[in-house]
């Protein structure tokens, strides 16, 4: 969670701190704060409550200068959100600031004996100790006095730190949250998210858990814990500053829905032959040879990444006959899971950086499984550790709802499930090369979808005042189902539950009642058995609300009469096969809740209590 950002160099420093800061707060908007220094006047700090603006307004009444600084925005962990609690914070002498991202788990007992050895604290926070604990080793060398407080250290953690005793010097460390460091000309940069450096260079370091690089307007030094150095090669970072702005849109979360079609494509792109129904994966390193020989699949993952999951078990069932098992991966560690050598573990995660899906990747190594990471950054912590990589082409996705993401990893699990498919010997050519063609007419048929935006949005006008939604759906609908009550709930603070459209009977049938909002996923694939079977099940379960005066929103097929006549309102999909289904169903239910949290004036692209990027347990 969280967000930090550091500038040694020649360019104002508040403005590009503050700049940095609005491409992170998306990581947390409870507080944000400054330290300056290089002013001929030691270092100055400020803080404010809230939102970013309100740090905004602070330093517009009385701007700081100097030629390096750090900056945080902070999503609360410790200590309730105030100024008092808002990060960067300082030591005793005033000489020393630290903005950190994680958690230390051993902060209550290092604050003893800090206090015991006469040191002040003014806050709340484990961070505050950080700062104590490297003042009380600070013996002229500001590096090795972070290297013997990191020793100290536990839990987890992304820290920079400055000095006014240690001119244009930023030193960062990392363990267990993401640290980058920007290569720039005679200037250099730290934040914990490349989104800040964008506009300034493409050329990053990303720090290694258990490193501490040294940023210097005149260059970077990286070494591990113990002093070790590293010499690094910085990686070109591929994505466009201006794919961070809104575009026009009113919202990042609305301009990032609309990007669906274009994420789909690239995350597509130079994966296909779809002539011969083939799908290849160049990415996959040493897992290439090895997928003939994976007898089961663990998919694991947190909020929409799981239901992603979820969709992805259907895919690899259906077409690649290997059993898969789904687990959030909070649950993971304390299941004592069945993995072993022919056990592949999927770990899905749009940052590469959540802290439970890391862990219940190390879970499942240990137990002799390899791992596949899906991820929409690269060089991030769960690609480098996992045995092959397929990255989601998404860009960088600001809204702390995904949405884009989603549907590249819907994507990226389908092309996986083609490959593993092929590797089994159980895809027909012909059944592959349909497959295949369908995929790529995807993108068209959203935008045929985003092109009814209008109706979506006079649907929410009618139900944007409900108390409740339920969202229903059967098969492959069903985490679709619980992926539109997601987004609900995440942005307009509506309770929200999907659930199988067959489990009404077995308790929430109870619910309804004529101020009840009900989505059916409804849609099918015309002459698929299987799929219209479930279509006349769903009609049945909309008869059943429809009884109770329930008010049912339908996602059917275009030009589906027959689902219409039970439907108070409705939105048409275009006709797709099975599995590709919920590409396209989820993105009327995205809008669904964007105009719903519109309507009732809520901050859509910075739901309360909610960060981007869940990097502590």
């Amino acid at each position: 969670m969280c967000g930090i950002v550091g500038y040694v160099g020649p360019r104002a420093v508040v403005p590009l701190l503050v700049g940095g800061l609005q491409r992170l707060e998306y990581r947390g908007y409870d507080s944000a704060g400054v330290a300056i220094a290089g002013n001929g006047h030691g270092l100055v700090l400020r803080r404010a409550q809230g939102k970013l603006a309100q740090l905004e307004q602070l330093l517009a009444s009385a701007p700081p200068e100097g030629t390096y600084g750090i900056g945080h925005t902070r999503w609360a962990t410790h200590g309730r959100p105030s100024e008092r609690n808002a990060h960067p914070h300082s030591d005793c002498t005033g000489r020393i600031a630290v903005a950190h991202n994680g958690i230390i788990e051993n902060y209550s007992a290092l604050k003893e004996r800090l206090r015991a050895a006469g040191h002040v604290f003014s806050s709340d926070t484990d961070t505050e100790v950080i700062a104590h604990l490297i003042e009380s080793h600070l013996n002229g060398n500001l590096a090795a006095a972070v290297r013997k407080a990191v020793a100290e250290l536990q839990g987890s953690f992304a820290l920079a730190v400055v000095s006014s005793t240690h001119p244009e010097e930023i030193v960062a460390a990392r363990l267990g949250a993401p640290v980058i460091v920007g290569m720039g000309e005679n200037e250099n940069f730290v934040a914990s998210d490349v989104l800040p450096v964008l506009p300034y260079t493409r050329r990053v370091i990303y720090l290694a858990d258990g490193e501490i690089a040294v940023v210097r307007r005149s260059g970077v030094e990286i070494s591990d814990f113990a002093g070790t150095p590293r010499v690094p090669a910085p990686q070109q970072i591929r994505w466009d500053a201006q794919l961070a702005e809104k575009g026009g849109f009113r919202h990042f979360m609305q301009k990032e829905i609309y990007e669906q079609p274009c994420a789909i494509r690239d995350t597509v792109r130079g994966r296909l032959a779809p002539e011969g129904g083939r799908v290849c994966l160049s990415e996959l390193g040493v897992l290439a040879d090895e997928l003939a020989h994976i007898e089961r699949i663990h998919l694991i993952a947190c909020g929409t990444s799981l239901h992603a999951g979820m969709v992805g078990k259907w895919m690899m069932e259906s077409l690649a006959g290997i059993p898969v098992e789904i687990d959030y991966a909070s649950e993971y560690r304390y299941r004592n899971p069945l993995a072993d050598t022919r056990t592949l573990g999927v770990l899905i995660s749009q940052s590469g950086e959540t802290a439970d899906t890391l862990a219940a990747g190390r879970e499942v190594r240990e137990k002799g499984a390899r791992t596949l990471a899906i991820s929409n950054v690269p060089a991030s912590t769960l690609t480098r550790e996992s045995d092959g990589t397929i990255l989601t082409q998404a860009g960088p996705e600001v809204g702390v709802a995904a949405t884009k993401t989603f549907s590249a990893q819907l994507t990226a699990l389908l092309l996986l499930a083609i490959k593993m498919a092929q590797h089994k010997g159980r895809l027909d050519p012909a059944a592959g090369r349909s497959l295949l063609e369908e995929l790529m007419r995807i993108p068209a048929r959203i935008e045929q979808l985003l092109g009814k935006d209008e109706i979506v949005e006079s649907i929410a006008r009618r139900f944007y005042r409900a108390r409740d939604f339920l969202f229903l759906g059967r098969g492959v609908h069903y985490p679709i189902a619980l992926e539109g009550a997601l987004k609900l709930k995440e942005i307009s603070y509506i309770h929200a539950e999907g659930y199988p459209a067959g489990e009404m009977k077995h308790g929430p049938n109870a619910l309804i009642d004529d101020q009840l909002p009900v989505v059916f996923l409804a849609s099918y694939e015309p002459g698929s058995a299987a799929s219209e079977l479930r279509y006349q099940k769903t009609l049945s379960n909309m008869e059943e609300v429809k009884a109770r005066a329930g008010q049912v929103i339908g996602l059917l097929n275009e030009g589906d009469l027959e689902g219409r006549s039970r439907c108070d309102a409705v939105i048409e999909i275009p006709p797709t096969q099975d599995l590709l289904l919920p590409l396209l169903a989820v993105v009327p239910l995205q809008l669904l809740a964007y105009h719903i949290a519109v309507l009732r004036g809520c901050d859509v692209d910075q739901p309360r209590n909610l960060a981007k990027s869940v990097t502590v347990e």
